[in-house]
Formats: C-alpha cells, structure tokens, sequence
C-alpha cells in the first residue's frame, strides 16, 4: 500500500510560480510510475504530468508543455511539479498518483494510489 501527499500549494498571481511536492511511503519508490492530475471546481480531473520510475521519461499534456516541470528525487521518496507562468485557469486541486509500471499513463484509471490533493489557485 501506498501512501500519498501533497504539498505546495496556495494562492498567488497571474504570473507566478509554485512547486509542488508529492511525498511517497509504503513502496518501492522507484518502481512506481509517477503523475500529476488536476480538478477544477465543475469539471473533470485531467492529466498534467507523468514521470517513469527512474525519471528519465516524462510526458505532458498540452496545457502544461513549456510551463511546467515533472521530476522526482528516488531518494526522497518525493515527486515534483514546478509550475511557471502561472494562469487563473491553472487554478484547481491538483493530485499525485501513483503506479506499478514500467509505463507512466496519462489516463487517471491507469493509478493505483492518489493523494488527498493541494489546492493551488491563481489570480488575475
């Protein structure tokens, strides 16, 4: 079993920046497929992110190409989103989630494990 939590988010301004956290326990760190995923209030979570076991490969969805960064420390336990140029419609409780793979999915039913979320929240 896999435990899950995020951390990093908050309020700021068109423009800004955070860093998200995802600290991990219960597993085999590097063995599990890493990703982001979002939730804005009326809408369904979508992909952001996702990040092999060993972080050599990642992949993005659109909205997040060229502003946003997935990494993760292996020996932390802990993945990352840094998320620049933020906009009001970033805004959104943002998820980590996890899986057994040798894959890193973009498909929210593809994870096993998910974390409470953080909420981030950007104003014009």
């Amino acid at each position: 079993q896999v435990q899950l939590v995020e951390s990093g988010g908050g309020e700021v301004q068109a423009g800004d920046s955070l860093r998200l956290s995802c600290a991990a326990s219960g597993g085999t760190f590097s063995s599990y497929a890493m990703g982001w995923f979002r939730q804005a209030p009326g809408k369904e979570r979508e992909f952001v992110a996702s990040i092999s076991g060993s972080g050599a490969r990642t992949y993005y969805a659109d909205s997040a190409k060229g502003r946003f960064t997935i990494s993760r420390d292996n020996t932390k336990n802990t993945v990352y989103l840094q998320m620049n140029s933020l906009k009001p419609e970033d805004t959104a409780v943002y998820y980590c989630a996890a899986v057994r793979s040798k894959f890193y999915p973009s498909i929210s039913s593809s994870y096993d494990y998910w974390g409470p979320g953080t909420q981030v929240t950007v104003s014009s």
